[in-house]
């Protein structure tokens, strides 16, 4: 969805309606966050600067968690999401952002990617 050109939302003195004097250009471009879950792994595509593209997590279903004990990095199931402290909601609709705290097979790790911008789930072991 493209979100409307800012500073026309106000009328002019005379009460009249503000005109856009262009249209967006495509790096104006927004749309809505992509707010990953937990389930099957589904991976969207986004337009970067330059035409590349970018892939966005939707929805995920297991987690490369890094243990700080033994040093190795091991592939486990997500279980649920227990905590986000970057909102809350999010932490009861269950969205995995960057710095959320989740339940995995091997134990509660926190998640230190973005998911929604690098399409990976990483995370480290919580003691």
């Amino acid at each position: 969805m493209v979100k409307a050109v800012e500073n026309l939302r106000k009328r002019k003195l005379t009460g009249g309606t503000r005109r856009p004097n262009r249209s967006r250009r495509a790096f104006e471009k927004d749309g809505y966050p992509f707010e990953p879950v937990v389930g099957a792994t589904i991976r969207s595509p986004k337009r970067s600067r330059g035409g590349s593209v970018a892939y966005g997590l939707r929805t995920a279903v297991e987690a490369n968690v890094f243990d700080g004990s033994s040093g190795k990095t091991v592939k486990s199931k997500i279980v649920r999401v227990t905590a986000n402290k970057a909102n809350r909601e999010y932490e009861r609709r269950g969205v995995i952002t960057r710095g959320a705290v989740i339940e995995t097979e091997l134990g509660s790790a926190k998640v230190t990617s973005k998911p929604s911008d690098d399409g990976v789930v990483n995370a480290v072991l919580l003691k």
